[in-house]
C-alpha cells in the first residue's frame, strides 16, 4: 500500500523560548564596550536627537570605588532623591558620575580661533598647530614641485604617474621597468624624470630600495664618497654586524666605520612616512586611580573613579517636558513620551555602565595590588573568568568592559587588557605571569657581557633555577616578541669594531 504525501497547508501552534535582542539592549551592550571618548560621542549624538536631554555642568557628583576588601561606593550627594525622581534606577547607589564644567573655554570661539587665539594671547592657542593645519598633503606637495620642475607635458605626465603609485613610506610602488612599459616610453627617459624627483622634498622619495634612498640623501648632503658607497652596497653585511668584512670592503679603519654608521643612522629610511602622519595623541584614561592613606598599616589603598573629563553628565529636562505636555496635541504627547523614555533609559544605562566598569576595575586592582606597589615582577596571572566569578558577571561582559579602555595608575597609563596574562607553572606549584617572565628574560639578557653571551637554553636553565618551569622554545618566543636578536647576533653586536 502506497500513501501519497500530503502537501495541504495546515495551522500548528507551538511554544518555544528564545532570547530577543531589543534595540535598547543592543545599545546598552555596545555602550558598555565603548571607551569613554566613544561613549561621549554617542551621548553627543543623543543630545542632538532628544530635546529632553541636556548637559549638567554645575555638579560635582562622581562615582568612585575604594578598592580594598568590600567594595564601597563613595557618593558626594544624596542619590535617593534622584532615584525617587526616576532619573536613576531604584537600585542605584550613586548619581551619574561625570562633570565636564571645565571643558569649554568661554573665551575661545567655537572653532578654537577666537579673538584671543588670533592675537596669540589665548592660553591654549599654539601657532605651530595652526601652521601644521595648513600644511598640504604629500601628494599635493609633490605635484606642486613637479609643475615647477618639468616644462613639458610629457614629463609632467610621467611625474604624475609616479606620484600615483607612491607608497606611504616614500618608495616607488612599481619597478621602473614596469612603469616605463605601461607608459610606453624608454626606460632611460623614465629614469631621467625619476632622478629629478628623488631630489624633491622630502629627499629620497621615489627610490626603489633602502640603499638608493640613502644614497640620494647622502648625495644631496655632498657626503657620498667611495667608502660610503661601498657601505651602501653591502647593507646586508651591516645588518649582520660583520664588521671585519665591511672594514675590508670599504677600506677604512674601525673609527671611520663608526662615524659612517652614525651618519647613516641620521638619515631617514622612510622619508614620506612622517609627512602625512597624524600627530601622536595622548592616551586619555577611562578610569582614574589614586592612592589614599590607610589608617591600618600606612600602606596606600586605591580609589577608583570614572574620568570626569571624558564623559559628560546628563540631566533630564523634566520641567520642559511638563510644560510641553500641558498644551500639546496627541501626536506631540506621544513623541515626548518616547523621548522621555529614551532619556530615562540612557541615564540608567550610563549609570549601570559606570558601576560595572568600576566593579571590574576594583577587582583587577585588588588582584594586581603587588604590581602597583612593587612593579612588573609582581604581576600575577589573571583571566577574564577569575574576574567574572568574583564580581558575578558573565565572562563576555568582563571582556566588553576591559576592551578599548585604559586606567591611569601611579605607575602609568595601562590598557585594562594588560593585566590579563597567562600563567606559567613554577617548580613548586606556584604560578607566574607570562608578562613577568618575559620581563625577567629581558633582564637576564640585558645583564650579559661579551664573555658570557647566553643561549636560549642557558636562559631557560636560569629561569628553572629560579623556580619557573619554562622550555627553550618559550624563551625564544618571548625573546623574539621583545625584538631581542639571537645569541650569535648579540655576540657580533657586542664585539668591538
Amino acid at each position: 500500500m502506497v500513501f501519497a504525501a500530503s502537501y495541504a497547508p495546515r495551522l500548528d501552534l507551538r511554544q518555544s523560548q528564545s532570547l530577543v535582542m531589543t534595540p535598547q539592549l543592543r545599545q546598552a551592550i555596545q555602550l558598555l564596550q565603548f571607551s569613554n571618548l566613544e561613549a561621549s560621542a554617542f551621548i553627543e549624538d543623543e543630545l542632538l536627537k532628544n530635546p529632553l536631554l541636556e548637559h549638567d555642568n554645575g555638579g560635582e557628583m562622581a562615582v568612585a570605588i575604594e578598592a580594598r576588601g568590600e567594595l564601597e561606593i563613595v557618593v558626594p550627594d544624596d542619590p535617593a532623591s534622584l532615584a525617587a525622581s526616576g532619573m536613576l534606577p531604584d537600585s542605584a547607589t550613586t548619581a551619574l558620575d561625570l562633570d565636564v564644567s571645565n571643558v569649554y573655554d568661554a573665551g575661545t570661539g567655537a572653532d578654537g580661533y577666537g579673538a584671543a587665539g588670533l592675537s596669540g594671547e589665548g592660553e591654549d592657542w599654539n601657532p605651530w598647530d595652526a601652521l601644521e593645519a595648513e600644511r598640504p598633503c604629500l601628494r599635493e606637495h609633490l605635484e606642486q614641485q613637479a609643475r615647477l620642475a618639468f616644462s613639458t607635458q610629457d614629463d609632467l605626465l610621467v611625474a604624475q604617474a609616479m606620484i600615483a603609485v607612491l607608497e606611504p613610506t616614500g618608495r616607488l610602488g612599481e619597478t621602473p621597468e614596469q612603469m616605463a612599459a605601461a607608459l610606453n616610453i624608454e626606460l632611460s627617459r623614465f629614469e631621467a624624470v625619476r632622478a629629478v624627483m628623488m631630489r624633491f622634498d622630502p629627499v629620497g622619495v621615489f627610490a626603489t630600495n633602502l640603499a638608493e634612498c640613502l644614497t640620494v640623501q647622502l648625495a644631496e648632503q655632498n657626503r657620498l664618497d667611495p667608502a660610503m658607497q661601498a657601505l651602501l652596497d653591502n647593507l646586508e653585511l651591516l645588518a649582520r654586524r660583520e664588521m671585519p668584512a665591511l672594514l675590508d670592503i670599504c677600506g677604512v679603519d674601525s673609527a671611520d666605520m663608526t662615524d659612517m654608521i652614525a651618519e647613516l643612522k641620521r638619515l631617514d629610511p622612510k622619508p614620506a612616512a612622517k609627512f602625512d602622519s597624524e600627530p601622536l595623541r595622548p592616551l586619555i584614561p577611562d578610569v582614574l586611580m589614586r592612592p589614599t592613606p590607610s589608617a591600618e598599616d600606612g600602606a596606600p589603598d586605591w580609589m577608583l573613579e570614572i574620568n570626569p573629563e571624558t564623559m559628560p553628565r546628563l540631566l533630564i529636562r523634566r520641567g520642559f517636558h511638563a510644560r510641553m505636555v500641558a498644551s500639546a496635541d496627541k501626536e506631540t504627547k506621544s513623541f515626548l513620551s518616547e523621548q522621555l523614555q529614551g532619556a530615562n533609559w540612557l541615564v540608567k544605562a550610563l549609570e549601570s555602565r559606570a558601576q560595572t566598569i568600576l566593579r571590574v576595575c576594583a577587582e583587577i586592582v585588588r588582584r594586581q595590588d603587588g604590581f602597583f606597589r612593587h612593579g612588573i615582577s609582581h604581576l600575577r596571572p589573571l583571566t577574564l573568568r577569575d574576574i567574572a566569578t568574583e564580581v558575578e558577571l558573565h565572562e563576555s561582559t568582563v571582556s566588553r568592559v576591559t576592551s578599548n579602555k585604559s586606567i591611569a595608575t601611579p605607575r602609568g597609563i595601562f590598557e585594562l587588557k594588560f593585566f590579563f596574562t597567562t600563567a606559567l607553572t613554577g617548580a613548586n606549584g606556584e604560578t607566574h605571569s607570562a608578562e613577568t617572565v618575559r620581563h625577567r628574560v629581558a633582564q637576564i639578557i640585558g645583564a650579559e657581557n661579551l664573555k658570557n653571551i647566553l643561549s636560549d637554553d642557558a636562559v631557560a636553565a636560569i629561569l628553572q633555577k629560579e623556580g619557573i618551569d619554562i622550555a627553550r622554545r618559550t624563551v625564544a618566543k618571548y625573546r623574539e616578541a621583545l625584538r631581542i636578536p639571537g645569541s650569535a647576533q648579540r655576540r657580533r653586536e657586542k664585539m668591538p669594531a
